[in-house]
């Protein structure tokens, strides 16, 4: 073989191995993205039942949820109290029964009491003789036989007894005794030791302090009672979010005694000191309770409104859950999709609020996630096989 042909035949060589090198391998790269187990490429039958999209952007009231209970409208308690001092004879009423104003609670044996209308009836037995005096000394005064002063005297005492009458029969309905039992006293003369503690509004006994039997003092607490027709919804509200409380803002409350049905109403109240110990601020609403279903301690939730702002959206359906964490499927080329992290804060109806790992323009699987990414872990073992 001659030089000429030797250069020729090396040539040809070397112009086949270049083209070698570079010729495409399809079976390469398809293994080559096969072995990416976070992509998949779907079918034309699996691509009806998605839908793929953008996140979409709303003005979204945030909320949070706190912790509360029902209590009774501090405005509506009253505090019925011991009108003398005694010994409880009897108990009318028990906890948790309504009552109406004027019912008799319980009835005391008071000798405070017996002491008091004693001393009315000696004070009216004063009155008699002091007007019997002062009627024979104006006859004596007519006669000539007494002057004038000594019947001045005798009026004087009588004015100071007739003073000292009202002042017992006061006293007397200081200790509990009406106007018709004191004049029952008078006109029978007859000592009664007992007296009635009376509900003074009507209410719910929300508390009874007392047993038969026991000493009671004068002004010592009975019963507490409230008037349930309006109650409180009470929370205690950390403090980072204080700066979202407000008298006035919308609020909404639910109890576990009625799941699913919502309270609404408004913020009342706002407390301006914070409890050093929890470090929370105490807020609360006003409720109608006319039927009397909401009951003092029971367990609420409250959910205050913050202000609207608009945030990314994706529905409830465009997420998986891989390993405690949140994915979605993005587009990363034309119907082929790959797990992206993101990161979510609240909800808003069916939706979650994307505040991260997902850059604007990327488009994401939003509905049928959950079966494309079964499909995805299914070929991805079986190119582990």
């Amino acid at each position: 073989m001659t030089r000429y042909a030797l250069l020729i035949l090396a040539t040809l060589l070397t112009a086949c191995g270049k083209t070698a090198n570079v010729a495409p391998k399809p079976a390469e790269a398809a293994a080559k993205q096969a072995n990416n187990p976070l992509e998949i490429t779907i079918s034309a039958e699996l691509e009806k039942q998605i839908r793929v999209g953008e996140p979409t952007w709303k003005e979204v009231v945030g909320s949070f949820r706190v912790a509360g209970r029902v209590e009774a409208d501090e405005r509506r308690i009253t505090r019925v109290s011991a009108p003398v001092g005694g010994r409880v004879a009897e108990l009318l009423a028990q906890p948790g029964e309504t009552v109406r104003k004027g019912q008799v609670l319980a009835v005391l044996r008071s000798p405070e009491l017996s002491e008091a209308q004693s001393q009315l009836l000696k004070a009216l037995t004063q009155q008699q003789y002091g007007q019997r005096a002062v009627g024979r000394a104006q006859q004596l005064l007519d006669a000539g036989v007494i002057g004038s002063a000594e019947l001045q005297r005798r009026q004087t005492e009588l004015t100071q007894t007739n003073g000292e009458i009202s002042g017992y029969q006061d006293h007397l309905k200081l200790l509990g005794m009406t106007d018709q039992a004191i004049k029952n006293l008078e006109s029978t003369r007859t000592l009664n030791a007992q007296i009635s503690v009376l509900a003074t509004e009507e209410g719910t006994i929300m508390e009874r302090k007392v047993t038969p039997g026991q000493i009671v003092q004068s002004a010592e607490i009975l019963f507490i009672l409230a008037d349930l027709s309006s109650v409180w919804i009470t929370a205690d509200v950390p403090e980072q979010a204080a700066g979202s409380l407000a008298v006035g803002k919308t609020a909404e409350a639910e109890l576990a005694a009625f799941p699913g049905k919502l309270i609404r109403g408004k913020i009342s109240f706002v407390s301006a000191l914070v409890n050093p110990e929890t470090r929370t601020i105490q807020a609360r609403m006003d409720v109608a309770n006319t039927d009397r279903r909401y009951k003092p301690a029971m367990l609420a939730t409250m959910v205050l409104k913050e202000g609207a702002k608009s945030q990314r959206l994706i529905p409830g359906t465009a997420l998986v859950r891989e390993d405690d964490k949140d994915f979605v499927l993005a587009e990363v080329r034309p119907n082929t999709f790959a797990l992206r992290a993101v990161t979510l804060e609240g909800e808003f109806d069916t939706y979650r609020i994307l505040t991260g790992g997902l850059d604007d323009g990327v488009k994401i699987i939003l509905d049928g996630a959950f079966h494309v990414n079964n499909e995805r872990k299914r070929t991805a073992l079986m190119g582990n096989q």
